[in-house]
């Protein structure tokens, strides 16, 4: 009761205690990558200001606390805004802001900086996020992934997990940079071979802004179709050290960064999670739990030289509950939980990404060197009634580790008034896996064994070329890249994988542009369809697996109402070929990837054939000081071929979806914010009941079979969910808190999802045979609803 008046006095104090920070940093040329000397940089929305010196640095004191744009303007530059920056008398944050050189007559630059900046080498979907949004996105618990889901393009689920759907594209297909050091991990229990999780592995303390493409993807960055995500991270506090302590929806953290030395400063967070307390607390069948680490190091040997080494990693285990039906009365949330612990392997899995980026700085460009290396362990194993402590009852044991050792070269300069963009990479891999799986008959187990143990070459080369015309009224990018890797004949030579790409831009006036871009795009195979084979046989896909190809068309209108407004209206087409088909199932490859567990560990042939197409309609406002939001509304139609060679729409093909979110910020440091998603159906795969009846199929397995000559013919009710997020900061002199309630699923929806085939079982929690026919068990279908409102209170502490 103590505990609850304290939180009530803090909600209602209305006190105005705060003290006021700095805001350094530097504002560095495009083209050259020097600093511009004696620009101007404000904090928006006050008479917070100063100039660079002759070197671009800057520093700005006296700042109010809280979350901050800067403005910056020079003559002979475009006048550009930062993302927001958050700023205490404790947190100091450095901030780069980069400015392009603009052949407009002074008379014609616009005094105002606009919020939204556009690339020429991707002048359509992209778009950037700031840490604001990230922090205070409602429902979103300070998880990037959440945060995406508000963007065109990005479809939502009612599922718990992450997994990034672009553009009717499998979760699979996207790329993620951290610093420009490829992180293949991103989520806490990843589904491997795929991209999506259930939390998110990045601390979110550590994220200034976010570059998401949902196409048009630079030259610079490949083995990606669906999206590329570029992270770009704070720097540590250059003059003390500081504390931040965050308690959330899923875990508690501890982020602490400051100075090593006059040239060197540090971040460092840890987090541990206790989802499996609440958990077990609600009586679910499974209990997670999770812990990670993340680091960042800069050090700047001169203006010119600078070098960043960073880190992250995760540790995951997943049991399961085998004590969740302990005091349940209701019979049908029993038979829900048995199936899950009947199907459900036991996981455990960690991984890690550390990586360098040395930097050099010349009068005439930028040269880049990143060298990292990642890993990954899944492993995960079943037993029969769940015996553990019975060998003979193991179903399956599955054991896999990959790892990659990466060399990224890079050079942007400029030539004549032609910014140029070029490099090459290398890569060195690893893929082990062993296992088994059984499948229980009258005479005893009959075990399906596999593993391999493989290694890989690979290499890329790249290079883009961006020119304006008339001014900045034109802009065209021109790009082309090749990947290769010396895993097969099919994947050896770089010339079957060119891909070339071209980005233009016209602006129709000073605030409507007609943008485009054409490309394409080539990505590898998993590590699971690559290294499937057996001792006998080798690698079973050697002959068969080749990189999927995708080709994509973009063009759009793009609208600036005023410097804190845009309006966007894209279209596009995606026509992918070579991606693998299940030899097994039937089915693409492009339908897998929203399961735990692994993609790809099968026999493939490189032969299904995929086509998405859509417009996006997206609307946004900044405001440093008012009401912000962004509405997006996609409608996309996602087709893939079977075995038949027909075009059925994928596992991803939700139609239409949108999402509305909107913010505002009140006197006294309070904000409130509101998210409402809706997501027309997406289809499925009804099961094959005669089949999954099987006693030999049953005992294998504990779960049902999907009718693939059915493949996506179903589909599940629409979903839609309203989030709602209260932020209430308090400032001090030493210290800062802030207070935040963030309640999902307000209006209690109950999504719907496909219907649960289950064995009836006797008083002894035994399968009942078919009366009619012994050979296989009785049926019947569980309904499998979810949505609950689920509110979080939260607090962050910066010391």
């Amino acid at each position: 009761m103590r505990s609850y008046l304290i939180l009530c006095l803090l909600m209602t104090l209305s006190t105005k205690i705060y003290a006021e920070g700095i805001i350094t940093g530097k504002v560095i040329d495009a083209n050259t990558r020097v600093g511009i000397p004696f620009a101007t940089v404000a904090i928006e929305g006050t008479s917070v200001g100063t100039t660079t010196d002759a070197e671009g640095n800057f520093k700005l004191e006296k700042v109010p606390e809280g979350f901050h744009k800067l403005s910056t303007s020079c003559v002979g530059y475009k006048p550009t805004m930062s993302v927001d920056a958050f700023v205490t008398k404790e947190k100091s944050p450095y901030i780069e802001i980069v400015m392009e050189p603009t052949a407009l007559d002074i008379a014609e630059v616009e005094i105002k900086a606009p919020s939204f900046v556009r690339k020429a080498e991707s002048p359509v979907s992209l778009q950037t996020i700031g840490t604001r949004e990230i922090e205070r996105n409602p429902g979103g618990n300070r998880d990037i992934s959440q945060v995406i889901r508000s963007l065109p393009g990005v479809a939502s689920s009612p599922s718990f997990r992450n997994d990034i759907v672009i553009r009717g594209g499998s979760p699979s297909e996207n790329k993620f940079y951290l610093d420009g050091i490829e992180i293949p991990v991103i989520n806490h229990f990843q589904t491997q071979g795929s991209t999506g999780g259930p939390v998110g592995i990045i601390n979110v303390d550590f994220i200034r802004e976010v570059d998401f493409y949902s196409g048009a993807f630079p030259a610079n960055r490949g083995n990606a179709l669906s999206s590329v995500m570029d992270f770009k991270q704070n720097e540590g506090n250059r003059e003390k050290s500081g504390m931040r302590f965050s308690i959330g929806s899923a875990e508690t953290g501890i982020t602490v960064d400051g100075p090593l030395s006059p040239k060197t400063n540090y971040l460092f967070s840890a987090r541990r999670s206790y989802l499996q307390f609440l958990f077990a607390a609600f009586k679910l069948p499974f209990l997670p739990t999770f812990t990670d680490v993340q680091f960042k190091v800069t050090h700047r040997f001169d203006q010119k030289n600078e070098i960043t080494w960073l880190g992250l990693g995760g540790y995951d285990v997943f049991v399961l509950n085998e004590k969740v039906n302990e005091g349940v009365d209701d019979q049908e949330t029993k038979e829900r939980n048995d199936y899950f612990l009947s199907s459900i392997p036991e996981y455990r899995q960690w991984n890690y990404t550390t990586g360098v980026n040395y930097k050099r700085y010349g009068n005439n460009g930028l040269t880049s060197i990143v060298l990292s290396t990642n890993k990954l362990f899944n492993g995960s194993e079943k037993y029969f009634e769940n015996r553990k402590e019975d060998p003979s009852a193991q179903l399956s044991s599955y054991e896999s580790s990959e790892a990659e050792t990466k060399l990224r070269v890079e050079r942007t300069f400029t030539v004549s008034g032609v910014r140029i963009n070029s490099g090459f990479g290398i890569e060195s891999a690893s893929y082990y896996v062993d296992g088994f799986n059984s499948q229980q008959t009258p005479n005893g187990a009959s075990y399906i064994k596999f593993g391999s143990d493989v290694g890989l070459i690979k290499y890329a080369a790249f290079a883009s070329a961006t020119r304006y015309f008339f001014g900045d009224k034109i802009q065209l990018t021109g790009g082309i890249r090749t990947d290769a890797t010396g895993y097969s004949s099919k994947t050896g030579n770089p010339l079957d994988q060119l891909s070339p790409r071209i980005a233009s831009s016209l602006r129709i006036s000073n605030r409507i542009s007609f943008n485009t871009n054409a490309g394409i795009y080539y990505q590898l195979p998993s590590y699971g369809i690559l290294g499937f084979g057996n001792e006998t046989d080798g690698l079973l896909n050697r002959n068969a697996a080749m990189y999927i190809k995708c080709e994509q068309l973009v063009g759009g209108l793009q609208f600036n109402p005023d410097e804190s407004s845009k309006i966007t209206l894209e279209g596009f087409v995606k026509k992918y070929s070579n991606y693998p088909l299940s030899v097994s199932k039937g089915i693409s490859i492009a339908n897998l990837g929203s399961e735990f567990g692994v993609v790809g560990n099968e026999l493939v042939i490189p032969v299904s054939e995929g086509k998405a197409t859509g417009v996006e309609l997206m609307a946004q406002r900044r405001s440093a000081t008012g009401l912000y939001g962004i509405m997006a509304l996609t409608f996309v139609r996602s087709e893939f071929t079977s075995g038949d060679d027909n075009f059925v729409p994928s596992s991803w093909d939700n139609r239409v979806f949108t999402t509305i979110t909107a913010g505002k910020k009140w006197n006294r440091n309070w904000e409130t914010g509101l998210k409402w998603r809706y997501v027309t159906g997406r289809p499925y795969t009804p099961w094959d009941e005669a089949t999954s009846a099987l006693k030999s199929n049953w005992d294998a397995t504990g779960q049902g079979i999907l009718d693939y000559s059915k493949l996506n013919t179903l589909r599940v009710p629409d979903f839609h969910q309203l989030d709602i997020r209260v932020d209430k900061s308090w400032f001090f002199s030493k210290w800062s808190i802030n207070l935040y309630l963030d309640i999902e699923n307000l209006y209690n929806f109950k999504s719907t999802e496909p219907d649960i085939l289950f064995v009836r079982t006797g008083t002894d929690g035994k399968p009942v045979e078919n009366p009619s026919d012994p050979t296989r068990y009785q049926t019947y279908f569980i309904k499998d609803e979810s949505g609950n409102v689920l509110p979080t209170l939260g607090i962050i502490i910066d010391f």
